[in-house]
């Protein structure tokens, strides 16, 4: 049975998509973000994350063979050496602080003329951005919201109709 093994199969077979995804991870690594479909953003982030997660783990590994054993592993998924290069000597280092969360995906506003897809920018997330704060958060589930000290204290005594008008 193919319980939970489904991905994204973007209408290609397994060897085009492989090409594709490998195609537009070396170029999100050379240039930082690229705009596509929203589909492919999707299907692209899981597989440069786990590229970028081998790459960290390379920067932290005791001993070369390591090192090259990950490099050389990343280069099966990427296939441009130029870009694993600069992966794994240059970019890893503004990942290293993250835990995950490498990249981030924006919708852009019109469809594209000829076939109406939705587009999609997809671009590293920068070392020192935090991302949004999670909601709901500071609230535990079925606590009831504080209400402002103004509130809770004793209401106004309603004014008389002359200092009212003023």
């Amino acid at each position: 049975m193919r319980h939970n093994k489904h991905h994204a199969s973007l209408g290609v077979t397994r060897e085009h998509r492989a090409a594709m995804l490998s195609n537009m991870g070396a170029s999100l690594i050379k240039h930082g973000r690229i705009q596509t479909t929203l589909t492919k953003a999707k299907a692209l982030r899981p597989f440069i994350e786990k590229v970028i997660t081998k790459a960290k783990k390379a920067a932290a590994a005791a001993d070369k063979k390591d090192a090259i054993h990950l490099r050389r592993i990343a280069l099966t998924d990427i296939r441009d050496e130029s870009a694993i290069t600069l992966l794994f000597n240059e970019k890893v280092k503004q990942f290293e602080k993250r835990s995950g969360g490498y990249t981030r995906i924006y919708k852009l506003g019109p469809q594209r003329i000829g076939d109406a897809a939705e587009m999609a920018l997809i671009e590293f997330v920068a070392a020192e951005d935090e991302g949004y704060k999670k909601r709901g958060a500071s609230r535990k589930k079925g606590a009831k919201k504080a209400k402002p000290a103004a509130a809770e204290a004793a209401p106004e005594a309603p004014k008389a109709e002359g200092e009212a008008k003023g």
